[in-house]
């Protein structure tokens, strides 16, 4: 398995040029100029990536990252780290809630072992296991340095896979009971943020709950003191093994000039470690929705992205990165229409000062 730091090395940024042909297209379409807003901007995106004016999205696969996390021990969430393997076993069979989503967007999923508890394997659940959980994070380290790296690599290796099995546009989501703490710790590590500002209800938290929330985030900053310049360090200290494996995935997409829908906030999370790692990992990423979680759009700005999205959806799964493939479709059925403000007879729109 190659190195991460090899997948970086691969990574370059987009295709001006295609850009440029992409937005042509789009303002010859005989509608005023950048009606379709973020939508248009997607597209463009796309092209810019692949080096091709000529976008579509056929090939369409989830990868759901499964974990589990120390520090529900600490009672940061209303159930416990079983939940994580029921629903990894209902992802497979296509019993989740995400799965009929998907469905409906001609979309594949793949639900990946990361690190889940005690996991003893599922048909149709990848094994790819780092270890066997993290550590609480209140109290130590996650995971260690190497298992981290480990965890990146194997993200990096399942896009890259992606990607040559002619899939066109990658999706990135996560289960894991206590991730949106180990999120907030990451987050907060990242962009220098207290616990209050990153802590939010997560799968629902009463008041207590959210008070135990804090406490834990703050504990994990205290004890492991993360490097907020490296994100390896974040991850490894204060992080998750699903977080690092789409921070990996993220990377990997991005070396092989494949698109990634980010998710939610805790996909955002491990977007803005890649990110801060290789910033031209950037262009590969397109963003779907703005959590409900508190820091989500904070995140978002951080990366430069504007999610077409505001639902106030919560759900994890990639539930929300599904979400977009729809309005990606309506899209795309615009841009390959013909339309052109030639072919009707219509006096093309002008840029107004």
């Amino acid at each position: 398995m190659e190195s991460i730091y090899d997948t970086i090395s691969r990574i370059a940024g987009p295709d001006e040029g295609a850009r440029r042909q992409a937005q042509r297209r789009w303002d010859s379409i005989a509608k005023p100029l950048g009606s379709l807003g973020l939508l248009e901007t997607a597209v463009t995106r796309i092209a810019a990536l692949k080096g091709s004016a000529d976008v579509h999205l056929k090939g369409r696969r989830l990868l759901v990252f499964c974990a589990d996390n120390g520090v529900v021990a600490r009672g940061v969430s209303q159930c416990g780290s079983e939940v994580t393997a029921h629903v990894a076993a209902a992802l497979a069979e296509g019993r989740s809630t995400v799965s009929p989503m998907a469905r409906q967007a001609g979309c594949g999923v793949i639900p990946v072992d990361v690190g889940m508890l005690d996991f003893p394997g599922h048909p149709g659940v990848l094994n790819r296991r780092v270890r066997n959980g993290t550590g609480d994070i209140s109290g130590g380290p996650a995971m260690t340095r190497a298992e981290c790296l480990c965890a990146m690599e194997v993200g990096a290796e399942l896009a890259e896979t992606a990607a040559r099995e002619g899939v066109d546009v990658l999706l990135l989501g996560e289960m894991g009971i206590g991730n949106t703490t180990s999120s907030g710790a990451v987050c907060a590590a990242l962009l220098d943020l207290t616990p209050e500002v990153v802590t939010g209800r997560g799968a629902g938290l009463s008041d207590a709950g959210m008070a135990r929330k804090r406490t834990a985030i703050e504990s994990a900053l205290y004890r492991n003191a993360p490097d907020g310049s490296d994100p390896v360090d974040v991850l490894q200290k204060v992080g998750g093994l699903d977080l690092a494996a789409m921070c990996g995935a993220f990377l990997g997409a991005a070396a092989a000039r494949l698109s990634v829908i980010i998710d939610g906030y805790i996909c955002a999370v491990a977007a803005l470690c890649a990110v801060r790692l290789c910033p031209d990992s950037v262009h590969a990423m397109l963003a779907s929705h703005v959590s409900a979680e508190p820091a989500a759009q904070r995140v978002l700005r951080e990366l430069g992205l504007e999610a077409p999205i505001t639902a106030g959806m919560r759900l994890g799964e990639g539930s929300g990165a599904v979400a977009l493939l729809p309005l990606l479709d309506l899209a795309l059925s615009v841009y390959g229409s013909g339309q052109t403000f030639d072919r009707l007879g219509i006096d093309a729109y002008t840029p107004q000062n």
